[in-house]
């Protein structure tokens, strides 16, 4: 029995269901054309989603803009098809990232897609488990660094400087194209939005938000969020051993600082520090009160948001950058315990009833 393929690479292809890739639905306002080896897993058009608890707490209507829902479970895919599908174009046969371990799932799942080697270099035992695993399923080469992400992003850099590699971070400008269209797409839906609440660890992404609003003709004020552990825009100092819960924000010295401040100025908005103490209580919340679960980095976007109140501001986008089980340890480190059972009516009913 034969089974017959669409023409071209598997990688170039749309699919017969739902929404196109990002790139396919932005091509006109992205650097590709439509014969490009164009890499895709069905990313972005993802969740917009009022949240009302939210909304009534802080006096101004809410959205959370769900970005866990990408193929690999974070905003990273945004940008990760476009920098994977120009390096097939380039005719690499190689990418490789630092990462606190997002950009590294999402790095080793388009590789694979493109039927490109991976590598990804990682600080030793400051990664999640659920990133972790997700990197080796896709086959990527994981190197644990006795060192953190700073160090981690310096040496590929270097790397990456002597070797035929592509390197797949948010220095790289086809990463900031990608996610440049989550800003398109608030746009599309909300119309008028006065102000973004964001997590900032490397900066790529609020400064990928601001060019998309720039385009889009919009100038909504950016209000960036960092762990206080991990907040070197906020005191405008490297932190040379950044410490959070919040791993995926866990940096000391942004690759986009400049571009960050910059649009923080040019928005009018501001850049502040969030405990982690803070952090956790705002992921408990959106969980428990919005039915929404998020990595820990994400909730610093609320956290911020219910800790400095909208500014005056109407509506209000908060981008929430991975899913829950990203980081499944620290989930079950905020809950409370599963209650053993026996196998008869009389105890489950105690043990639902209380």
């Amino acid at each position: 029995m034969s089974t017959s393929y669409p023409s071209g690479p598997p990688c170039a292809q749309r699919g017969g269901h739902g929404h196109p890739g990002l790139i396919h639905r932005f091509l006109d306002r992205l650097p590709f054309e439509a014969d490009d080896p164009i890499v895709t897993l069905m990313e972005g058009s993802t969740p917009l989603v009022h949240a009302q608890w939210l909304s009534e707490r802080v006096g101004a209507q809410v959205y959370l803009k769900i970005e866990g829902a990408n193929p690999t479970g974070s905003f990273k895919d945004r940008g990760m098809c476009c920098a994977v599908t120009q390096a097939v174009k380039e005719g690499s046969e190689a990418v490789i990232c630092a990462s606190t371990g997002n950009t590294a799932a999402s790095a080793a799942a388009y590789a694979a897609r493109a039927g490109l080697r991976g590598a990804v270099i990682v600080p030793d035992g400051k990664i999640a488990t659920g990133k972790l695993a997700q990197a080796l399923m896709h086959g990527a080469r994981v190197i644990a660094l006795r060192g953190n992400f700073d160090e981690a992003l310096e040496l590929v850099r270097e790397l990456t400087d002597k070797h035929p590699i592509a390197l797949v971070n948010s220095v790289n400008p086809y990463r900031i194209a990608g996610q440049k269209t989550a800003g398109f797409e608030l746009v599309e839906e909300l119309g008028q939005i006065d102000a973004l609440c964001i997590p900032v660890g490397n900066a790529g992404n609020i400064t990928a938000y601001w060019e998309g609003f720039q385009e889009a003709g919009v100038a909504p004020r950016l209000f960036g969020f960092q762990a206080a552990g991990a907040a070197p825009l906020v005191s405008g100092l490297r932190v040379e051993k950044p410490e959070t819960v919040a791993s995926a924000i866990r940096i000391g010295n942004p690759a986009r600082w400049e571009e960050a401040m910059t649009a923080m100025t040019q928005s009018n908005g501001r850049i502040s520090a969030v405990t982690d103490e803070e952090i956790l209580d705002a992921y408990r919340l959106l969980a428990a009160m919005e039915g929404v679960f998020c990595e820990p980095a994400s909730a610093a976007s609320v956290a911020g948001l219910l800790k400095f109140g909208a500014d005056g501001a109407e509506t209000v986008a908060c981008v929430l950058t991975g899913h829950g089980l990203k980081d499944p340890q620290t989930a079950l480190e905020q809950t409370g315990s599963v209650l053993p059972c026996e196998p008869n009516l009389s105890a489950v009913e105690k043990a639902v009833l209380g």
